[in-house]
């Protein structure tokens, strides 16, 4: 299944043996990646937060998504059944009419807007059973009252079959109920599973906290999994747990827990008088590709009611959400594959001409895996033809590539320049899923500017990384690529990409990926 459809029940995660869960953690507690930058190498979590993110914990799914697959199935479904049914008794007898055809698909129509009225299509709903079928049955038998009332009054009663009319009530009505006792099955696993919940972290520990994580557990079929809470404070007013959540750390501490393990939404329980705590505390976690939000549970100044979502029927206000989600993911996530396939299928001819050629070249392999910085800062491996002679290989790209660099070969001087070295890339977007096609650039792990890391150069940096690193995008089209030999270049790039994540669409992403061959042609003075 991909994973644009990955968002509560019971068993979320695997159980872990205790005593082995206590000695992971405190052997990750005293291990250090040797590619991680320096900002992270400082970064030590507490026993507790390391044990929540030792859990196995799978990808979650986005319940808009689950509800409008649904629909979708029952307008085919409901469809289908109306068709064979006509094709298979009413059509043998008396013909073919487009009349009918049209009033299947008018009813099949009708019965998800009917559906969507009685409230059907929610998550919580389709973990029942007895609610969604009286109402699922109530539903469907209203469609039909409502096709006969109007054909009674178009005076069409005589012309439409009554067998077939009601065949397709009772069949449409058995195929749409084994429907939903699969989906339940279905959500009901998925909610074993936990991937339907928000996993969620509360910032303040103090009696403000307590009473928000207290609301959060009391609601029933409640979707946020309250994984613990973070606070700066270490005197009185800070406790060490909020209703039976730990104390996970500080503040500081939620950027590295959130790309150990996944995190949904960070809620804020500090009071919105204060106001310069909350600011300094965005400012170092709206790098994370989570929704951050402002709990309005026990604030006195109240707003008016549509300036707030609800988490079950606690208020809060949103500060920022995750970008890319839901419906967007599913078509970014289509875009990629099925044009990326194409475009690959296209690329092969040209991808094994570069191939022959490196091979002619100089001794070595054609393919090199560099790690880079991928979603969230994950580090992937991505393909790439090999440019630079195989002894003097630089993977982790601790030195930067610069103008008549001897370490460059001659075909490797070529494909850098036309970034037809990149080509292997579409593996990384087809097959691996851990690259798009558009998007920003993924960096190397140890990118530098002089002799500080990417992320101590600019402010914010990893902000870039809460979509998913592609092989192109809007920086590179407008010139920003290539070596990184000033802070403006990187600041530019930064800068570029960010306005990429907020403004993304579809039609934006054909449009950089149009741009993309004109671009390698007029702006490749800094590639070499």
């Amino acid at each position: 299944m991909p994973e644009c459809l990955c968002k509560n029940g019971l068993d979320k995660v695997e159980p872990i043996n205790a005593r082995s869960m206590l000695d992971a953690a405190a052997a990750a507690a005293m291990t250090v990646t040797a590619d991680r930058p320096a900002t992270e190498r400082r970064l030590r979590l507490s026993l507790a937060a390391l044990i929540v993110t030792h859990q196995k914990v799978r990808k979650a799914y986005s319940p808009i998504v689950i509800t409008g697959a649904v629909r979708v199935a029952d307008f085919v479904l409901v469809g289908l059944v109306g068709i064979a049914l006509y094709v298979g008794y009413v059509v043998p007898l008396s013909g073919f009419h487009w009349e009918y055809i049209a009033a299947i698909f008018g009813m099949t129509a009708t019965a998800v807007l009917c559906f969507q009225a009685a409230d059907i299509y929610e998550v919580q709903v389709f973990r029942g059973q007895l609610r969604q079928m009286t109402r699922m049955i109530s539903s469907w038998a209203f469609v039909f009252l409502l096709f006969i009332g109007a054909s009674f009054f178009a005076k069409l009663g005589g012309e439409v079959s009554r067998l077939w009319l009601a065949a397709f009530f009772i069949v449409g009505l058995a195929a749409l109920m084994a429907e939903r006792l699969f989906l339940r099955a279905l959500v009901r696993g998925w909610a074993r599973d936990g991937r339907l919940d928000r996993r969620t972290i509360v910032v303040g520990s103090d009696e403000t906290g307590e009473k928000l994580v207290e609301a959060l557990k009391a609601q029933c079929d409640s979707d946020i999994e309250i994984l613990g809470v973070f606070d700066d404070r270490n005197d009185s007013r800070a406790f060490d747990t909020c209703a039976g959540s730990p104390k996970l750390g500080k503040v500081d501490d939620i950027v590295e827990f959130a790309r150990r393990t996944r995190v949904d939404l960070v809620l804020f329980a500090l009071p919105i008088s204060a106001e310069t705590r909350i600011l300094d505390m965005l400012k170092k976690l709206w790098v994370l590709p989570v929704d951050i939000r402002l709990s309005a549970h026990t604030n006195k100044l109240r707003f008016r009611p549509r300036s707030y979502s609800y988490l079950g029927k606690v208020p809060t206000l949103d500060v920022f959400e995750a970008p890319i989600t839901d419906w967007d993911l599913v078509m970014k996530w289509l875009f990629d594959h099925f044009v990326g396939a194409v475009i690959l299928l296209l690329a092969t001819p040209l991808m094994a001409l570069v191939a022959l050629a490196i091979k002619l070249d100089s001794p070595g392999p054609v393919l090199f895996r560099q790690k880079r910085f991928g979603f969230n800062n994950e580090r992937i491996d991505v393909l790439k033809f090999r440019s630079l002679y195989h002894d003097q290989a630089d993977p982790l790209a601790t030195r930067v590539v610069t103008r008549n660099d001897s370490r460059v070969t001659r075909v490797g001087r070529f494909i850098r320049k036309t970034s037809l070295d990149e080509l292997p890339q579409l593996f990384n977007v087809v097959f691996k899923s851990n690259l798009s096609l558009v998007g920003p650039r993924p960096h190397a792990v140890q990118g530098k500017l002089q002799s500080r890391l990417f992320d101590e150069a600019v402010d914010g940096y990893f902000a870039r990384h809460r979509v998913k690193p592609g092989i192109t995008g809007w920086a590179q089209v407008n010139g920003w690529r290539g070596e990184v030999d000033s802070e403006e270049k990187i600041q530019k790039r930064v800068e570029f990409d960010l306005y990429y994540i907020e403004n993304w669409s579809v039609l934006f992403d054909l449009y950089i990926l149009l741009k993309t061959p004109l671009a390698l042609i007029t702006k490749h003075e800094n590639a070499y």
